[in-house]
């Protein structure tokens, strides 16, 4: 014989089972349901991030120029927005890794989807004295929703030449 259990049986212990039943559902589902949600949401951060398109600066020749370094550097925005204004600030290092030059330079305006070739001048430095080029930053970036710090993630440096180029 069976002892049925205050509360338990009958219509009241069924409706406490249903009632006992229900809040464990409330309470666990939401948490099921953040942690489904947590992998999507780290996913859609890196694939914004890859969405926006390289803005591809290349050292792509030195050549002497009287007393100075003339400088070819190549702006490959083939795949990105028009820029009003993209200005950098660089910096020369000798072979021996010691800051030599600071110079400011204008690589803009870029066209929407163009890649174009700009020159300036190292005045008093030699070439073959340049070991390395540093982009220590980005002075101006105007175009569309660009700024300063999104034109720098933008920027993929490279070198056809002897001396490194990087950020």
């Amino acid at each position: 014989m069976e002892r049925a259990m205050p509360g338990r049986s009958g219509i009241g212990g069924r409706l406490l089972a249903g009632l006992t039943f229900a809040v464990a559902l409330t309470v666990s589902l939401p948490a099921a349901m953040a942690q489904d949600a947590t992998p999507a949401a780290k996913d859609a951060a890196p694939a914004a991030k890859s969405d926006v398109p390289p803005l591809k600066i290349e050292l792509n020749r030195l050549e002497s120029a009287g007393e100075a370094c003339r400088t070819y550097m190549l702006v490959d925005n083939s795949r990105g927005p028009a820029l009003k204004s993209l200005k950098v600030d660089l910096f020369a290092f000798d072979t021996e890794g010691v800051a030599q030059k600071r110079l400011a330079v204008e690589l803009g305006p870029v066209q929407e989807k163009k890649t174009v070739v700009r020159l300036f001048d190292f005045a008093g430095l030699a070439c073959p004295k340049i070991g390395r080029l540093l982009l220590n930053d980005v002075l101006a970036c105007e175009g569309g929703d660009a700024t300063r710090e999104t034109c720098l993630e933008r920027i993929e440096p490279a070198t056809k030449t002897s001396a490194a180029f990087d950020r």
